[in-house]
């Protein structure tokens, strides 16, 4: 049964916002009216709204839900509910494995003839490392169900995720398997204050569509015609990413053997020619920093003056530099990152200057910095329009001294 009452959207979006302003629009106002459970703040998170036990309780009311056998449910605390209900039905329960740093995702398996009290511990966070075993990217597995969570929705079937973007990857390297189709169904358990209007513009191909929202209040079929993601649009990610989430790798690899185009996004100049030179010069930086410098307040700060000792740890002629300035007061590093690799602006390094509220993106030569600036233009978080300039070629040594953009 869908339970479809109308409900006026507490919160508006005005149609230059960003995902960024989404997310803390929601997490403002979850906060700001009391709606959220431990943990606390909800920002940075997927929100453990008030009312997610009921919400995800209308997954019995679903008929795809009662006739799956296998279901995915994403690990975060709001749809623990979510994962009792599936054990408790008797389906096959799957969750991510925690930031994909070893695996795609582990079956639960609860103790033979699991009391209900059982399945509930089996259900939580813990319960998820003491009762699970992993899932292979060989294995032959079919998913019927998956629910993911959300910063915010759209009836429509938009999802925004707290910006990190596993449960869109999560899909794509499932669909790479073949263990997704287009019979299978994408559920995401919100508060009904995070069902919005949200303009398709913000939409890429890479991001995931849902089928069915569950609010506490009401289900909601969206309907939705855009094509969730088919597989790793390989050419939107660069060797970092695969540093940093191992088993793309790997999935990549197995792809190539079958002979499709895996084909990465141009890496940092030079990387493909030496990339075991670049990755030590790199691991070099980050030595260096850590033995000459500490971090405190959000920003870089020197033991004594190291001016001279910086220069020939940050050369000035490889690197073109892009200088962020306005930077709002509540921006994370993290969401930075987040907001460069959406732009496909990754720089080398990043000097973070927070409590000045500037930053230095260092690029590998003056093409990917040209291309960086160009993609940053406009650039508008929290509300606010940051500076984007180039800094003139040796501006920047890394030392947390006072670094000028060009007026050019």
């Amino acid at each position: 049964m869908i339970y479809r009452c109308v409900m006026e959207q507490v919160l508006k979006i005005k149609g230059e916002e960003s995902k960024w302003d989404i997310r803390h629009k929601v997490w403002d106002y979850i906060e700001d009216q009391n709606l959220a459970n431990f943990p606390r703040p909800v920002h940075n998170r997927i929100p453990n709204f008030k009312g997610a036990t009921l919400a995800c309780n209308r997954l019995i009311d679903l008929g795809k839900f009662r006739s799956s056998r296998v279901v995915k449910v994403n690990p975060d605390r709001p749809q623990e509910q979510a994962r009792f209900i599936a054990l408790h039905a008797g389906k096959k329960l799957l969750v991510p494995t925690p930031r994909l740093k070893t695996g795609l995702f582990n079956k639960i398996v609860p103790p033979k003839g699991a009391t209900n009290q059982e399945l509930r511990v089996c259900s939580t966070s813990q319960g998820v490392k003491e009762f699970s075993v992993p899932i292979g990217l060989n294995d032959n597995v079919h998913v019927d169900l998956v629910v993911v969570g959300s910063v915010a929705v759209s009836e429509k079937g938009y999802r925004i995720g707290k910006g990190e973007g596993f449960a869109d990857m999560e899909y794509a390297m499932m669909a790479c398997m073949g263990a997704v189709c287009e019979s299978s169904v994408v559920i995401t358990i919100v508060h009904d204050c995070q069902v919005m209007e949200i303009p398709e513009t913000l939409i890429e191909g890479h991001d995931l569509t849902v089928d069915f929202i569950l609010t506490p209040s009401r289900i909601i079929k969206t309907e939705c015609k855009r094509p969730k993601p088919q597989g790793i649009i390989w050419s939107k990610l660069d060797t970092e990413v695969l540093k940093k989430i191992p088993i793309l790798k790997k999935l990549r690899s197995i792809q190539q053997e079958a002979e499709k185009d895996v084909t990465l996004k141009t890496p940092p100049a030079g990387e493909d020619e030496n990339e075991s030179s670049q990755e030590s010069c790199q691991s070099n930086i980050q030595r260096e920093l850590k033995r000459e410098s500490h971090w405190q307040h959000g920003h870089l700060v020197s033991k004594g003056d190291q001016r001279g000792r910086f220069k020939s740890v940050f050369p000035k002629s490889p690197v073109s530099t892009i200088y962020l300035g306005d930077i709002p007061s509540r921006l994370r590093v993290s969401e930075l990152k987040t907001l460069l690799r959406e732009h496909e602006a990754v720089p080398l390094r990043i000097i973070w200057q927070g409590a000045q509220h500037r930053a230095f993106l260092h690029y590998a030569d003056s093409t990917r910095a040209e291309h960086a600036l160009r993609a940053l233009q406009k650039l508008s978080v929290h509300g606010s329009t940051m500076r984007v300039e180039c800094v003139r070629s040796g501006a920047t040594d890394g030392t947390g001294q006072k670094e000028e953009p060009s007026e050019d």
